[in-house]
């Protein structure tokens, strides 16, 4: 049996950091096939950039629920 959406959002919590940033990028690419090459290299590239940041305590993410609470307040403006 598939698994569900909650179940794949649990695995990917036990993943490092940049398996879970190649995996979203994986997702968006099939979602969006045929993007220009230099597109696709520009965001791998950045997303690279951004979880190396992370990694190093460099930057600090922002915790999903967070973001999401954030971006809901923004929306409902």
């Amino acid at each position: 049996m598939p698994m569900t959406v909650d179940e794949i959002v649990a695995e990917t919590r036990e993943m490092p950091q940049a398996i879970r940033a190649e995996l979203v990028e994986r997702i968006l690419l099939a979602a969006h096939s045929g993007l220009d090459q230099r597109v696709e290299e520009a965001w791998t590239t950045e997303t690279r950039r951004r979880v190396d940041e992370i990694e190093s305590g460099k930057t600090a993410g922002i915790p999903l629920d967070e973001a999401l609470t954030e971006m809901r307040k923004r929306l409902d403006s």
